[in-house]
């Protein structure tokens, strides 16, 4: 069968329907849907035939996270302006059409973090936020119908994160001065804290995930490496610092891709008590283990309705009436609502109606063997209707380096295997989920054994036949960019073609650049692994490992693309590496956008990102352009 050639705007418009979750009440459904070309917030009748309406007014850049509260009354959502990361919470008033939006953290130059709704405090929202000073995010807790603002806790600057019980009481996670990881009781108005537990820093590069308060505000409940290599599901008691293992798979870690979408967290929760009911596990597919036994059956349920893995899942409170988002490599994020009381269960949305699954290529999981034995998990993706051999191929690296790669639809990857290209995604030593020891094997392999990686995996392809070793790309958006620069400075010869998207060209202006709150929380992650720029014995080490020291090295045709706004890996990473490769007399294509950040989210970014992409691929690789 020959291979359709669907267009760039069949795979990177915005969804029909994205991020559906149900009402308390059970008689709604919320969802983001295109109004006036960016995303927006609508809801519609379970029951009923009337017309969806949409409840925000955004034109000018997509929402991309909402909340239902407690009360069906109200609904919030986190807007930022222009990618600049300075989220705000604004509530939205469901029974009156014509209210306007209140803005709930009116605080300019500030973000709030940690949004949580906990069902033991009903009628306000936790979070994080940094409106007193830049550098700490202190505890605080707003009243959603009032707007009412509580300050619970100040953050003296090493606290990384706050819980709250249901009683009021305060809890503080930080770093010692040895770099581990504490939590402790918080005594605000002693200014004291009063250990709880401690845990080994450089185990948990990212924190403790997750962590979340058990509903009798005795204990809570996360992700322990303690006396494993792999992550299990523990209950740390807040009086004795006792560890209870909760649950555990054998061979799979505890799902990490909470962090980044939270739709995903890794514990499932009753909405009505806050009881913990779930634990997803991430190998090559996912795996959840039901903890209760009426969420078992409701789980076996739902996993009839498709043969994706389960994604977003939420409930009425009463545990009834479920919507459940289904993950899926080429037939992606349907949307189901089942009634567990009767045993009703109808598709409510396919987002992406206008893309035929059998078109799309299969998501394939395979494994490597680096070259000092280690096992690199990954996903090759070949297209569909070609001979799988000899094919031009693109190397699609994930950011982070804490991060990986997974089994779902990803329009990117789609994409790239519609215009012919083998798509490799390898997850390099340092990616989570695969164990603490994994993670830990990438300390001081920035540009090292962390690149060897990148490069046994593209000797892998070619050996296995499906690669050209002369049409091979790079490709990769913030650790990934910077991987990709490695790849052109470091194995000049190895790559036809490279692809930077908000990357790192200079690893000591990266660290100095962050923003100012992240910069007392890098003992266990950028500094361990990468090194300290305020030290001239590590600077001079991360310069070795930076690319903007090798441009002279670059031979290979580049793109690159940056956000304006980008507040992590700051526009003048991508400025000067242009302007030394121009200064040489080097060609370099080169996309800004000024109204995006770590990473497009409106439409037409998207869609003139990955038209440069389709030609600049095209000229170098010869794929379909």
């Amino acid at each position: 069968m020959a291979q359709k050639l669907i267009s760039v705007e069949d795979f990177f418009r915005a969804p029909t329907h994205s991020g559906a979750t149900i009402s308390p009440d059970g008689t709604r459904v919320a969802y983001l849907a295109p109004w006036k070309n960016r995303l927006n917030v609508w809801i519609r009748e379970l029951d009923s035939d009337a017309e969806p309406r949409c409840v925000t007014a955004d034109e000018n850049r997509s929402v991309q996270r909402f909340l239902w509260t407690g009360d069906p009354r109200w609904l919030l959502y986190l807007q930022d302006r222009d990618g600049d990361e300075n989220w705000h919470v604004y509530r939205v008033d469901l029974a009156d059409p014509d209210a306007p939006v209140v803005d709930l953290t009116p605080f300019p130059g500030a973000t709030a973090l940690q949004v949580a709704l906990p069902a033991t405090r009903p009628g306000r929202v936790l979070l994080h936020l940094n409106n007193r000073t830049i550098e700490a995010f202190d505890l605080c807790e707003i009243d959603i119908a009032t707007g009412e603002f509580t300050a619970l806790a100040e953050n003296p600057g090493h606290v990384t994160f706050w819980m709250c019980g249901p009683g009021g009481e305060v809890f503080a996670v930080g770093l010692t001065e040895d770099g581990d990881i504490e939590i402790a009781r918080w005594d605000g108005d002693a200014g004291t804290r009063h250990r709880i537990a401690v845990f080994d820093g450089p185990d948990y590069p990212m924190g403790l995930v997750p962590l979340h308060h058990t509903p009798d505000g005795t204990g809570v409940w996360i992700g322990s490496h303690r006396g494993t290599d792999r992550t299990r599901l523990v209950r740390l008691d807040l009086t004795t610092g006792e560890e209870t293992e909760i649950d555990s798979h054998p061979t799979y870690d505890l799902d990490t891709r909470g962090g980044v979408d939270p739709a995903l967290t890794p514990l499932i929760l009753d909405r009505r008590t806050g009881e913990l009911i779930g634990a997803r596990y991430l190998g090559e597919r996912q795996v959840i283990h039901a903890l209760d036994p009426k969420f078992a059956a409701v789980l076996k349920n739902l996993e009839k309705l498709s043969d994706g893995d389960l994604g977003a899942v939420s409930s009425d409170a009463a545990g009834r009436r479920w919507v459940a988002t289904f993950t899926h490599d080429r037939d992606p994020d349907l949307v189901y609502y089942y009634d567990h009381a009767t045993g009703e269960s109808r598709l409510l949305f396919r987002p992406y109606p206008h893309l035929d699954p059998d078109a799309l290529a299969p998501m394939r999981p395979v494994s490597i063997t680096a070259r000092d034995g280690l096992r690199l998990p990954a996903y090759l993706t070949l297209p569909v209707g070609i001979e799988p051999a000899g094919l031009p191929m693109v190397v699609l690296l994930h950011g982070g380096p804490w991060y990986r790669d997974s089994w779902h639809f990803q329009p990117a990857t789609q994409f790239l295997a519609n215009r012919g290209y083998a798509v490799l995604q390898v997850d390099f030593r340092g990616s989570t989920g695969y164990g603490k020891a994994f993670v830990k094997a990438a300390i001081g392999q920035f540009a090292g054994a962390m690149h060897d990686d990148v490069v046994d995996a593209v000797h892998w392809a070619v050996a296995q036949g499906f690669a050209d070793p002369d049409r091979v790309a790079i490709f990769g958006g913030s650790y990934g960019g910077y991987a990709a620069l490695v790849g052109v400075t470091f194995t000049p010869d190895l790559f036809a073609a490279a692809i930077d998207y908000v990357g790192i060209s200079n690893l000591a202006n990266f660290l100095r650049t962050l923003p100012s709150f992240s910069k007392p929380h890098l003992a266990n992650n950028w500094h361990l692994f990468v090194g300290d720029p305020d030290d001239p014995e590590q600077e001079a080490d991360m310069l070795a490992r930076s690319p903007i020291t090798h441009v002279d090295r670059i031979r290979t045709p580049l793109l690159v693309v940056q956000g304006a706004n980008d507040v992590r890996v700051v526009r003048a990473e991508s400025d000067n590496l242009v302007a030394a490769l121009r200064a040489r007399g080097i060609e370099v294509e080169y996309m800004v956008k000024d109204d995006e950040g770590h990473g497009f989210v409106n439409p037409e970014n998207q869609l003139d990102m990955f038209r440069a992409v389709e030609r600049f691929l095209a000229a170098h690789l010869g794929g379909k352009g």
